[in-house]
C-alpha cells in the first residue's frame, strides 16, 4: 500500500502546475472554485425562487449536494489523509485538512449525472465536460493527490445515480 501512496504522490506531483504559468494556474484555479459547493448552492437557490418551474429540480440536486457532502466529510473524517504540501488554496487547507476523496471531484461528477439523466442533453454534456477539468484542477493546483478525484468521481457517480433512481 505504501508503494502505492508513493506512486500516487509522484505522479500527481508531475500534474501539479508550477508558479511559473500564471495564466493556466488562473485557469486552474477559475476550474477549482466553479465546484464549490457553496456557488451552486447559491446558484440553485437563485434558480428556485426565479424561475419557479425549475423549482423541484433545484431543490433535487441541492438536496443531493448535501447527501453527497455529508458522505464526503464522513468519509475524510475516517480516513484523515493529509492533502499534498503546498500553498494554494489556503481557505481549503484551513476548513478542511483532509484529501480523501475529493469533494470537489464528487460533487462535479455527481452534477454531471443529475445533468445527463435530467437533460436537458446539451446541460448534460457541458457538465460532463466540466467536471473531470475540475477534478483535474484539483490536482494541478496541489489540493488532491490523483487517487482523491478518482475515488471523489466513483462516489459522486454512483450518489447520482442512487438519487435519480429514487427522485427522478
Amino acid at each position: 500500500m505504501n508503494q502505492w501512496m508513493e506512486w500516487d504522490a509522484q505522479f500527481s506531483g508531475k500534474l501539479r502546475i508550477d508558479n511559473h504559468s500564471a495564466w493556466l494556474k488562473n485557469v486552474a484555479a477559475l476550474l477549482a472554485h466553479s465546484g464549490d459547493s457553496w456557488f451552486w448552492l447559491i446558484g440553485l437557490l437563485l434558480v428556485s425562487i426565479f424561475f419557479p418551474a425549475l423549482r423541484q429540480v433545484a431543490v433535487l440536486y441541492a438536496a443531493s449536494i448535501l447527501i453527497l457532502a455529508i458522505l464526503v466529510l464522513g468519509i475524510k473524517f475516517s480516513i484523515k489523509r493529509q492533502r499534498p504540501s503546498g500553498e494554494w488554496g489556503g481557505i481549503y487547507r484551513r476548513t478542511d485538512p483532509h484529501s480523501f476523496p475529493s469533494g470537489h471531484a464528487a460533487r462535479a461528477t455527481l452534477l454531471a449525472i443529475l445533468g445527463l439523466g435530467l437533460g436537458p442533453p446539451l446541460w448534460g454534456i457541458g457538465l460532463l465536460i466540466w467536471a473531470p477539468l475540475v477534478s483535474l484542477s484539483r490536482v494541478c493546483l496541489g489540493l488532491h493527490y490523483l487517487s482523491d478525484v478518482l475515488a471523489g468521481a466513483i462516489l459522486g457517480a454512483c450518489v447520482g445515480l442512487i438519487c435519480l433512481r429514487i427522485f427522478a
